[in-house]
């Protein structure tokens, strides 16, 4: 707090106006250990009062300074410091979050750091590429890395001379960013490179989401974005790809990657052998979801068709298929399960031939979820296969009497039911 108190200080001292440091000390310490307010904020406060008491405007205090104290992205050590920077933006990402306005990667010549741009700081977009002298931002820290934020207080000025960015994790065109496992990938904003095959796409209707799924290597499975804006070529299932400068990001506690204009894909000429764990699950099936049944699928890439189309083919003759994406509930839990053709058929008692028959007769392929649910739904089963992001990919099925005695008992007194 008394590191705080001095920079706040120094500022009013640069103004010709000597603020106690005493009296600096005794406003943070109510706001941050009093009213738990947060240190930045806290010290925009602290700020924004001696502003007001001693008649300064705000533009004069934050903006208006002939020659400011530049930082070096390398010197940023700290949360709730006040910094001005000169730096090139490097990466600008994709961003839904209402509150922020962009986020990406700023550099100079020492090395690369976060930087969001809040929507309330009613700032110019900034430009890729372009080099700004940004005053009055305020750093952060988040899983032990450095950051900074540009709110209402802060300024970027555009440079007419570029910054050159060296050091950091990862400087797009500069250099490769390190080879990964898949199963030590961890952290937020670390720039890797994975190799691994595509084991899932997923369907995906965000127009800003080119493909999403699960790609894996012989230690793991994670879940990887391609944005729209990266302008990458698709991957196909089942090959395997060199993923050039990824971003790692955490959510829910899990790492995943992100592909944006900064990476690059390679085929390889290689099957790789994907490790999973084997996990098995007990429960009853209490739904199956649209998309299971009869499906067309992509003759070129096996993905299934939406409305007649693949998302990368476009129209296509679709080939016929079935599967089940079920829910297990096991009374204290639920698992997504996904149910391959050969197993569909022995647990549903139809085949595939059978139940393109069925929907020729109907003239409706729903004929055959119908039938799927009415068999299955509300009977028990023992599962297991390899357990890929939120789903299970079943590799046996077997069917069960009953609930076992003994769950059913731990069910009844989790309810304090006697």
């Amino acid at each position: 707090m008394r590191q705080i108190a001095e920079s706040i200080k120094d500022r009013f001292l640069k103004l010709g106006v000597d603020v106690p440091i005493e009296d600096i000390e005794e406003r943070l310490d109510e706001l941050i250990t009093k009213f738990k307010v947060p240190d930045n904020e806290a010290q925009r406060s602290v700020v924004n009062y001696f502003l007001k008491k001693y008649s300064i405007p705000k533009n004069e205090f934050y903006v208006r300074q002939a020659e400011p104290q530049l930082t070096k992205i390398t010197d940023i050590s700290e949360n709730g410091q006040w910094a001005n920077i000169n730096a090139k933006v490097i990466q600008l990402w994709e961003n839904s979050h209402e509150s922020i306005s962009q986020v990406g990667l700023l550099g100079d010549e020492t090395g690369i750091i976060k930087f969001t741009k809040w929507q309330n700081a009613e700032l110019p977009n900034l430009e890729e590429g372009e080099s700004y002298l940004f005053r009055s931002v305020v750093t952060g820290e988040y899983n032990d890395r450095f950051q900074v934020q540009l709110n209402r207080n802060s300024s970027a000025e555009k440079l007419s001379e570029p910054v050159e960015v060296g050091g950091g994790d990862f400087t797009p065109g500069q250099r490769e960013s390190e080879l990964r496992n898949i199963v030590d990938l961890e952290g937020n904003n670390q720039w890797v490179t994975v190799r691994g095959k595509v084991v899932q796409l997923w369907e995906n209707s965000h127009e800003s989401i080119e493909q999403t799924g699960l790609v894996g290597d012989e230690t793991g499975v994670v879940k990887f974005t391609n944005w729209a804006s990266s302008e990458l070529p698709d991957m196909e299932e089942g090959k395997s790809y060199l993923l050039k400068n990824v971003v790692v990001s955490e959510w829910n506690g899990r790492a995943q990657i992100q592909l944006n204009r900064g990476s690059s894909i390679e085929g390889l000429d290689e099957d790789i052998e994907v490790g999973t764990s084997t996990f098995t699950y007990s429960g009853a099936m209490v739904d199956i979801q649209t998309g299971s049944g009869l499906i067309k699928r992509c003759p070129e890439c096996k993905r299934a068709l939406v409305k007649g189309a693949c998302a990368e083919h476009g129209k296509v003759r679709g080939e016929y298929d079935l599967r089940i994406k079920a829910v297990l509930d096991s009374g204290t839990s639920t698992q997504d399960a996904l149910i391959n053709r050969e197993l569909t058929e022995e647990l549903a008692g139809i085949s595939l031939d059978g139940a393109i028959a069925m929907a020729a007769d109907a003239l409706d392929p729903g004929v055959v979820l119908d039938r799927l649910k009415q068999e299955l739904i509300g009977r028990y089963y023992i599962v297991s296969g390899p357990k890929l992001d939120r789903y299970l990919l079943v590799e046996s099925i077997a069917p069960k009497d009953s609930l076992d005695r003994e769950l059913l008992e731990a069910m009844l007194a989790e309810l304090e039911v006697e």
